[in-house]
């Protein structure tokens, strides 16, 4: 298989990864920064913007490539999918109006309320920001604040937990476009992602992210800081029930797209809250999750070229993709003062990390030297049987790393999953 793989972070290294895996594929790349990990495995590499749609789809034609894989959402709402499939290049991401599922949330929230789609909080659409602040101003309910469109994952404010009315005011009058406000869901967090061909899903191992900068989910919100999976491919906050019904929402919301005219192909991200009422979908990504592609793919023992094929067939079937039973903790390291002002330039050298794959982020390597750029830098991800070994196999490499970076301690350990199971039980 020649395929073109668009991004170049952490997702996308684990995603070349996957492919290279199977020595008969011939991978080309096109990202906006240099990443060692990708181009240590891709036969080539275009540096350009990852919006640019006319150089990336002119670099596809000029390559041969037969697939694309789309790894971050700006290009998906760039257009990058219907432009390449008009020259007959099949693509893993769905076309601009599908991806609006990510990249727009008040379509999102529309299009689950007109389906009767399972696990839509309570919301309200604001394209005038003084309406928004005049609802604001007439409820005393915690919110949740939310561009309608692309954030990186960094732009929900929470009134009642991280701004105070005021502060959620201030907020609101910042931003440039329209708004969502959202009842405040209580719970536990937890992300499903899925295989999709337009009509069939296949469900990948559960992962729980930690959006928060700093250990104890203190600080701000990141675009993540890590994740971790269980060896039976569930979290212990997670019962049966829940899972169906997430699992159920996910089915829903590709029938509702392939109804609706826009069949979804490619990678469908669910993150939800476990809720006492069960679970609520908090949105959906219309790509991997990044950290979490680095915990599932590490896990892949399918031949993730032959998943390429069968979305782009749309012959999907749970037989096509297979998971390990193992346990997986990723730690992401990032560069002093990420995220609200991360230092550059700084130079890191990577110790001994035997038992825990790497996969480069947002990294300059100068002849051999690597340095911090302006985003998340690297990650880790260990993998064992039990938790316990993968999250000290990831520590252990994450703490062998010199420089100035840091990273998350606690992801991954007994005692942060304990909290998690207890304050399930608490809402329960």
């Amino acid at each position: 298989m020649k395929i073109l793989v668009v991004g170049g972070g952490g997702r996308e290294h684990a995603i070349v990864s996957a492919l290279a895996r199977n020595s008969e594929n011939e991978i080309f790349s096109v990202m906006g920064n240099r990443n060692p990990g990708i181009s240590c495995l891709a036969r080539e590499v275009k540096l350009c913007k990852e919006t640019d749609i006319s150089r990336i789809v002119s670099y596809a034609q000029k390559t041969g490539v037969e697939y694309a894989f789309i790894g971050p959402e700006a290009p998906l709402e760039a257009g990058v999918v219907d432009q390449l499939e008009s020259v007959g290049i099949d693509c893993v991401g769905p076309t601009r109006a599908a991806a609006r599922i990510e990249t727009d949330k008040a379509f999102c929230r529309d299009m689950m309320e007109l389906h009767n789609i399972d696990g839509c909080p309570k919301y309200r659409v604001f394209k005038n920001p003084g309406e928004a602040i005049s609802f604001i101003n007439d409820h005393d309910e915690d919110l949740a604040i939310k561009p309608i469109g692309l954030t990186g994952g960094k732009g929900v404010r929470i009134m009642g937990e991280q701004v105070d009315r005021a502060g959620a005011i201030a907020y609101v009058k910042s931003l440039s476009g329209g708004v969502v406000l959202e009842e405040r869901l209580i719970g536990e967090e937890f992300t499903l992602q899925a295989f999709v061909d337009g009509t069939h899903l296949i469900p990948m191992p559960l992962v729980q992210d930690h959006k928060r900068a700093f250990d104890g989910d203190l600080g701000p919100n990141t675009g993540g800081m890590g994740s971790y999976s269980m060896p039976d491919h569930m979290l212990p906050f997670v019962s049966e029930t829940d899972y169906k019904k997430a699992l159920a929402i996910m089915k829903s919301t590709v029938a509702a797209m392939e109804r609706a005219g826009h069949p979804y192909k490619g990678i469908l991200y669910g993150q939800f809250m476990n809720t006492a009422r069960g679970p609520k979908v908090i949105e959906f990504n219309a790509r991997f999750g990044d950290p979490e592609a680095m915990n599932v793919l590490s896990l892949l023992s399918s031949d993730l070229s032959d998943i390429v094929m069968k979305i782009t067939t749309g012959s999907l079937s749970a037989a096509d993709a297979h998971f390990d039973q193992d346990a997986t903790v990723c730690k992401y390291l990032v560069p002093s003062g990420y995220p609200d002002s991360p230092a550059q330039g700084d130079p890191i050298t990577i110790g001994t990390h035997t038992g825990a794959l790497l996969y480069y982020a947002n990294i300059e390597d100068r002849q051999g030297k690597l340095s911090t750029l302006s985003s998340r830098t690297l990650a880790f991800v260990g993998v064992g049987p039990t938790l316990e070994e993968a999250e000290q196999r990831a520590e252990r490499a994450a703490s062998a790393v010199k420089g100035r970076v840091r990273y998350r301690h606690d992801i991954g350990t007994r005692a942060l999953l304990e909290r998690r199971i207890a304050h399930m039980k608490e809402l329960r």
